[in-house]
């Protein structure tokens, strides 16, 4: 039956931690939900409401996937490659529900400060950044850290070691705090910046003049030269709609006004205007609705259908209330950055480089008798392999170790390599570290390195000793 035919096609996604190559299996006519669900089964990420998936069109602008629409004909002809980000940022953070929900919000947060999205002052760089230090190192503790430890971050687009000396002082004044309290800091000190959750759009006003539109929780902002110029609340805005490439908001009068009046803003093309209409709709229903909307029927509905199908805040506030599961555990990324141990001095050294990919598979109902997968299952393998390093009087071995685990409908694989590097004299880490983790990536292709930590080990603890005596 060729209804039941299924489309096997590689995605490649960019999740907020890290990039990811993805290998899916879906129905012919799968819809945007299916692809939805999926990625945030794999992300253990039940406040899903405040995120989305995004792909680039032809013009490479920015497009949300509607979860409502068959995801084959919203893409058309782009590139089948999607980034999950946050759709709406909330107003409050504090009252989501899992810390886990909040880790993602915050590095979406941490992104767009990197990017320049989210304009921040030097104080506001260096608080933030101290907080994301402490959510992922904790404590300062000069044995560990030394005295030189977040060079390595990425906290601003233009980041000076000003910058960094500043994190560190605010970072040492942490002591006891959490990795949750860290970001929920973070994020209660995010949530005030003037740029924080609005999403800008290109346009002209009424003189041909450049400017941006921009649509938060609270309503439509105008900018002009990066200034914010007016702003119109949700209360304000009667209607909303798009001609052409023409978008206007019919505003409702003023205390000593009489008429309604409609204001005019010229986009690049037709295209962009019923995509900013599109994300005012969206943004409308969610922060100001209880519940959605249903699409207009019939046939003699004019203009368009389109209707925002997805809980509002109102809803997924009360089915947040409603999560009956421990507190999930998670590792925070360390992306942008590699976990270096201080300088070596000789001796063995242990390098363990971790590689992850993702393999999710949607299964037709007719094919699950032959997959039988139920509950989660896992495999461990480990072979042994030698690692080529050029050097005089070095020599390595390498044990790999595969865990595979099925579950939830998806398939994970994580290969951590241990590799054993002895030399006569000084070895250089530095060095070591790029091959091995240019070797591994030559191996395997398809994955990534999310973690490399190097661990100094002597030959005997005897030697050990023997050593310390005689440095004293």
């Amino acid at each position: 039956n060729r209804k039941n035919n299924l489309d096997s096609t590689p995605l490649s996604f960019d999740f907020l931690p890290l990039p990811c190559n993805i290998h899916l299996s879906l129905q012919k006519h799968s819809k945007g939900q299916a692809l939805m669900d999926l990625v945030c089964e794999h992300l253990n990420l039940l406040e899903k409401d405040y995120y989305g998936l995004t792909f680039a069109d032809t013009d490479t602008q920015k497009n949300w996937l509607d979860p409502s629409k068959e995801i084959k004909k919203q893409m058309r002809n782009c590139p089948w490659h999607f980034a999950f980000a946050v759709k709406f940022y909330p107003p409050d953070p504090s009252q989501l529900t899992e810390d886990i929900t909040r880790y993602y919000l915050c590095l979406q947060l941490r992104d767009d400060m990197l990017s320049g999205r989210l304009p921040c002052s030097f104080v506001t760089h260096a608080l933030l950044g101290s907080y994301t230090v402490q959510a992922e190192l904790g404590d300062y503790d000069q044995d560990d850290h030394g005295t030189d430890y977040v060079s390595d971050f990425r906290f601003a687009p233009n980041q000076n070691r000003e910058l960094e000396e500043r994190v560190m002082e605010l970072h040492r004044n942490y002591k006891g705090m959490t990795p949750a309290e860290a970001e929920m800091n973070f994020l209660e000190n995010a949530k005030k910046l003037s740029m924080y959750g609005v999403d800008l759009h290109h346009a002209r006003d009424s003189e041909g003049i450049d400017i941006m539109l921009g649509v938060c929780a609270n309503g439509l902002l105008i900018y002009r030269d990066r200034l914010r110029i007016n702003r119109f609340a949700w209360p304000k805005i009667l209607k909303i709609s798009y001609k052409r490439s023409n978008f206007y908001i019919k505003i409702r009068p003023g205390e000593y006004e009489q008429f309604e009046s409609t204001i005019g803003f010229k986009l690049p093309n037709h295209r962009a205007a019923k995509r900013l209409w599109k994300v005012c709709i969206e943004h409308h229903t969610f922060f100001r609705l209880v519940s959605p909307e249903p699409p207009p029927k019939g046939f003699l509905v004019m203009g368009s259908k389109f209707r925002y199908s997805g809980r509002t805040q109102a809803q997924t506030r009360q089915a947040s209330a409603l999560i009956d599961r421990p507190a999930p555990h998670f590792e925070r990324s360390t992306s942008k950055r590699y976990l270096l141990s201080r300088s070596l001095d000789g001796g063995e050294m242990c390098m363990s480089v971790c590689l992850q990919c993702v393999c999710v598979c949607v299964y037709d109902s007719c094919l699950m008798n032959v997959l039988q997968v139920k509950g989660g299952t896992q495999g461990r393998d480990s072979i042994v392999s030698p690692l080529t390093i050029t050097a005089e009087s070095v020599t390595s071995a390498t044990t790999t170790q595969v865990t595979k685990t099925v579950k939830g409908g998806y398939s994970e694989t994580r290969i951590e390599k241990r590799i054993i590097i002895t030399g006569d004299d000084d070895v250089d880490q530095h060095q070591a570290l790029a091959m091995a983790i240019q070797e591994a990536k030559q191996q395997h292709p398809d994955m990534l390195v999310t973690k490399a930590v190097v661990i100094r080990e002597t030959e005997s603890p005897t030697e050990e000793m023997q050593q310390k005596t005689q440095d004293g």
